[in-house]
């Protein structure tokens, strides 16, 4: 009998339907989360119960027990009316965020061309994550000139004018985990500690020019931000907040100093 691997590998060209589907992917993921997570918010919970018990007012659907059980169904439909409405409303309110910032991602250069984009410096690195040779998961860390860069192909287009049409080779003093994405059923065996592992093993190992990785997380995708936090990765500063109860999004870095103590072992 044959027992399963898991083994981490470079993107191959083969690779691009797969991952550009599991980028958007992961972006949305946040969406389902933030929905849910609305929904069951204490102040969505009195909006529905106190919308429902004016309609029930307004229209006398309240209770009567002298027809026994079915005389407790009259303010059922006011309940469901409001539940629909209310969660109508706020996806209504969240996608857009989600949906702009999903293609934002799909819009950038390092997706455009993959393969090219993270060859330009030593550092960089796309890599996909294998079970028995399923796709698993992914993880892009950028080195590249311009890796805190966040410009789109169409911001890309409109300064073609006055940039030069090549990019620059080298390595920043700065990388960036630019996409982060493990399948669902695979997150509580911690894989992906060990996928954020080697691609930050990658980046300060093959370039000393490497001073610093960034990344950004946030509450809604769980998983990924407890891995980033448990592997070093301090608060910098807040970027903003995202859906309707403004989750926070933050900015967060891992130095390399900090990542040489702790490979030593000298950090407690």
């Amino acid at each position: 009998m044959v027992e399963a691997d898991a083994r981490i590998r470079l993107y191959e060209p083969s690779d691009d339907k797969l991952v550009k589907f599991s980028i958007g992917k992961a972006s949305m993921e946040g969406l389902a989360v933030a929905n849910q997570s609305a929904c069951f918010h204490p102040f969505t919970l009195s909006a529905w119960v106190a919308l429902s018990c004016i309609m029930i007012q307004l229209l006398d659907w309240w209770p009567k027990p002298e027809y026994g059980l079915l005389g407790y169904l009259p303010p059922l439909p006011a309940f469901g009316c409001w539940g629909a409405v209310m969660l109508y409303l706020i996806d209504w309110f969240n996608r857009p965020q989600f949906e702009d910032a999903s293609m934002d991602l799909l819009r950038r250069p390092d997706v455009a061309d993959i393969a090219k984009h993270y060859q330009r410096s030593p550092s960089s690195g796309f890599f996909i994550l294998e079970y028995s040779g399923k796709f698993v998961g992914l993880i892009a860390i950028d080195a590249s000139k311009d890796s805190q860069s966040q410009d789109t192909l169409m911001d890309k287009k409109k300064l073609s004018s006055s940039l030069p049409a090549k990019k620059s080779q080298g390595t920043s003093s700065v990388a960036t985990i630019r996409h982060f994405y493990i399948d669902e059923p695979y997150r509580k065996a911690g894989i992906q500690e060990d996928l954020l592992a080697h691609a930050v093993q990658h980046a300060f190992k093959a370039d000393s020019a490497v001073k610093e990785i960034k990344a950004t997380t946030t509450s809604l995708i769980a998983y990924s931000q407890k891995c980033i936090r448990d592997a070093g990765f301090a608060l910098e500063k807040p970027l903003g907040k995202l859906g309707v109860y403004g989750w926070k999004l933050d900015l967060v870095v891992l130095r390399r100093a900090y990542w040489e103590k702790q490979a030593a072992g000298t950090v407690l």
